[in-house]
């Protein structure tokens, strides 16, 4: 079985986005399937067999490509259409696999060449205009919920990534035995094709020393507004207060972001309790994050499980994370300590994971049981075979 991947994104990037079609890919080829994927001229090449990885020429003058919609990606996204529909005319693929708004082009394109659609929908494109800020525009935002709910409406199957985008596509009426729910739960090590090529981001080869005994507090991710960065410091202040030998661990950001939440934690007077890494590469971070003894999700809104979730349950660490749905459709009291999303219950949540080491270690390894259970790479294994037996 041949399957084309139409993914508008670096197919692999040290600075963390996204991996999620790269695990797709693996386990797909280790299922049968002789992928090609299409994506952007950016990011490294990873060394899966059967899998070939094509490129659109790269734009050095668009990078970097920042995370969330942007008008740099309308460039990128026009060549991938023109990409696309050559790879159809050269080869027969009876899967074509397309991530986010490359279903846009996909749906039109699938009655001339007559494959089966899989619509990847990762994030709700709408939504994700006005949580990154991209626009207002009730017009913008109608066009694309209407292309986004065209596609998936068209596709032969549609893989989500969390109960909030399952129940989406079930309420514009995409039947349940079109959908696969397929968590983004897998983090196995990726495999450069070219490691000596791979080049450094800053703190990528140190670690952090925080001294003998001191109990850090760690998060790793973007620092977008709505992760709650800001929330996390003032709730830090209070949980310093009561214990000042404590130390908050913050991974990624960009230099911008990062000297902004850095004034931040002065003006707390946090600043030899804080240490920002800024973007690390994806093994980086998992190293930093070693040292800690808490892991924190402080987000204030969103809807989508943050993929930084699945190896927080994998981790035997205690997570503290905010009472949102975005957290909620997969973590419960009995795996985490779930605060409200204000400094004063994050400070109060961070302090009991701290300080009560039993419910600490009995909600860990709670999280621990659940992710094997549900999430562990068997179980998304069989979520592909049956993505593949519903296409094939």
């Amino acid at each position: 079985m041949r399957a084309l991947v139409v993914a508008p994104q670096p197919f692999y990037s040290p600075r963390g986005t996204p991996f999620s079609i790269y695990y797709r890919a693996l386990v797909m080829a280790e299922q049968g399937v002789d992928c090609d994927v299409l994506t952007y001229g950016s990011g490294q090449d990873v060394d899966l067999p059967d899998v070939r990885i094509k490129r659109i020429p790269r734009l050095r003058f668009l990078e970097p490509i920042p995370i969330g919609p942007s008008w740099r990606k309308l460039y990128l996204d026009f060549l991938m259409v023109i990409w696309t529909i050559g790879l159809l005319l050269r080869h027969r693929y009876r899967i074509v696999i397309a991530h986010e708004e490359a279903a846009f082009w996909c749906r039109f394109l699938k009655p001339l060449f007559g494959y089966k659609l899989v619509y990847e929908m990762h994030s709700n494109l709408s939504q994700q205009l006005t949580n990154f800020r991209f626009t207002k525009s009730k017009y913008l935002i109608g066009i694309f919920k209407s292309l986004q709910d065209s596609a998936l409406k068209a596709a032969d199957a549609v893989v989500t990534v969390c109960p909030d985008l399952r129940n989406y596509a079930s309420e514009i009426g995409v039947p349940a035995e079109r959908q696969v729910m397929i968590e983004n739960s897998i983090f196995d090590d990726v495999r450069l094709r070219n490691p000596a090529d791979a080049g450094h981001l800053p703190d990528e080869g140190r670690t952090v020393d925080f001294g003998q005994g001191r109990p850090v507090i760690g998060y790793a991710g973007t620092f977008e507004v709505y992760q709650g960065l800001e929330m996390l410091l003032h709730a830090f202040a209070q949980v310093n207060k009561e214990v000042p030998a404590a130390r908050l661990l913050l991974v990624g950001g960009t230099a911008g972001q990062v000297a902004k939440l850095a004034g931040l934690a002065d003006s707390l007077r946090l600043s030899g309790a804080c240490h920002f890494t800024g973007t690390v590469s994806k093994q980086a971070a998992s190293r930093l994050m070693n040292a800690v003894q808490v892991l924190v999700s402080p987000r204030i809104y969103g809807t989508n499980t943050p993929l930084k979730i699945y190896e927080s349950l994998a981790s035997g660490l205690p997570i503290v994370a905010t009472r949102i749905w975005s957290h909620t459709q997969v973590l419960s009291e009995s795996v985490c300590f779930l605060v409200e999303p204000d400094a004063a219950s994050l400070a109060g949540g961070l302090l009991e994971a701290l300080t009560d080491e039993a419910r600490a270690e009995e909600r860990a390894a709670n999280a621990r049981a659940l992710y094997e259970n549900e999430y562990a790479r068997p179980v998304y294994e069989r979520k592909v075979r049956r993505l593949l037996e519903l296409v094939s």
